[in-house]
């Protein structure tokens, strides 16, 4: 099945819906469809790239919009419907990121393999506000994207062996300097409250 779907996902590079097709499967995959779009944005970033970063910001607006419906999904389906759609390990995992990270956990998650489906639905469960999921989906899911993208514009073919092979690296990378980022304003945030409270 998840062969005949990548299959199903990749021909769409080589028709007229290429664009329309992007958007859908980018929506649907931060809700609920198991393939990510980088499976259709890499060729049709290799078949055009002068369109790249036209393509890069398709994939990242569907990609939003679906992570809003995907915590729409979970705000009413609650807990019960996560657990029929996630394995118990998945969920777990999922919700120690949230206690670490709290939002952050989305930003991680929107940019790695990580699957996003299952954060943006258990955002919905853990009552994360949609104006908290926009702007972190915004941020890592444009991240995403827009890497791949510019690294094909540059360096076309013989980038797409490169991504393949280290995409989980220049993931762990970026979320190093996220989390680090994020730690970083976290502390500026006490001190400047501590010195508040000398004052």
């Amino acid at each position: 099945m998840i062969r005949e779907l990548y299959h199903w996902t990749i021909h769409w590079a080589a028709t007229p819906f290429a664009m329309p097709a992007l958007f859908f499967i980018a929506l649907a995959e931060s809700s609920f469809f198991p393939l990510p779009p980088d499976l259709l944005l890499i060729p049709m970033c290799l078949a055009s790239p002068e369109h790249s970063f036209l393509y890069a910001t398709i994939a990242m607006v569907g990609s939003v919009l679906g992570g809003v419906i995907g915590l729409l999904i979970g705000r009413y389906g609650g807990r019960p419907l996560v657990k029929k759609v996630f394995d118990e390990k998945k969920i777990s995992w999922a919700e120690h990121l949230y206690q670490k990270y709290d939002v952050w956990a989305l930003g991680i998650a929107g940019f790695t393999p990580i699957p996003y489906k299952v954060f943006t639905i258990l955002a919905g469960v853990l009552n994360i506000r949609v104006r908290e999921l926009v702007p972190i989906s915004f941020l890592s899911r444009g991240g995403r994207f827009f890497l791949v993208a510019t690294l094909l514009y540059f360096y076309g073919e013989p980038m797409k062996a490169f991504i393949s092979e280290y995409f989980n690296l220049l993931t762990i990378v970026f979320v190093v300097l996220l989390v680090g980022g994020f730690v970083a304003v976290k502390l500026f945030t006490r001190r400047v409250q501590s010195s508040d409270h000398v004052l």
